[in-house]
């Protein structure tokens, strides 16, 4: 039997020193093509809305962001089925959302959080002009060269891909070749 397990973005918070690089990221590879959201802080005419969280305590600093949960609660506590898996990632499809927080809830590292969305530069209104509100997670850039902005725009190196997959086929060669080399 095999396991196909989901990757994620991981934080270290020795290295990171809440520079918010990251959110900053985010917040423009996913808002470039609909928000004209460009390279220069000038260009935001919308909330900058990330798909990670920041968290800093005295102690610490560090992302927090969705770990694609092979069993999602999120994903289960979906009543609208707004959250779907494709491949190995746990996306949010915002037409779907209607905002009522059961993923908020659901989720166990605090991953998700119910934001405004922009639409052509503007804040995306209901008929009532109240904004809609969504779910919104990490979804690993899941269409964008290059993989997590977030990943890749760390100057600390604070963040890394993890393919669980890769790294449990890692162990368990450096333990098979351990185990062999230990009955010669």
């Amino acid at each position: 039997m095999t396991n196909k397990y989901s990757c994620y973005v991981l934080a270290d918070p020795n290295k990171c020193t809440g520079c918010k690089a990251c959110e900053l990221a985010c917040f423009a590879e996913h808002n470039k093509s609909n928000n004209g959201v460009g390279y220069t802080v000038g260009t935001v005419t919308i909330p900058v809305t990330p798909k990670l969280y920041l968290t800093k305590t005295k102690a610490y600093c560090m992302p927090i962001q969705c770990r694609h949960c092979e069993d999602a609660p999120c994903l289960n506590a979906c009543q609208k089925h707004a959250i779907y898996r494709e491949n190995s990632q746990v996306i949010v499809d915002q037409e779907k959302c209607i905002g009522c927080k059961d993923c908020v809830l659901a989720c166990p590292f605090g991953a998700i959080a119910i934001l405004p969305i922009g639409e052509k530069g503007k804040l995306k209104l209901q008929k009532d002009r109240e904004v809609v509100k969504v779910a919104s997670k990490c979804d690993l850039c899941k269409d964008i060269e290059g993989g997590p902005a977030c990943v890749r725009v760390c100057p600390n190196d604070a963040l890394e891909l993890v393919d669980a997959n890769a790294d449990i086929e890692a162990k368990n060669i450096k333990t098979a070749e351990g185990l062999y080399v230990s009955r010669i």
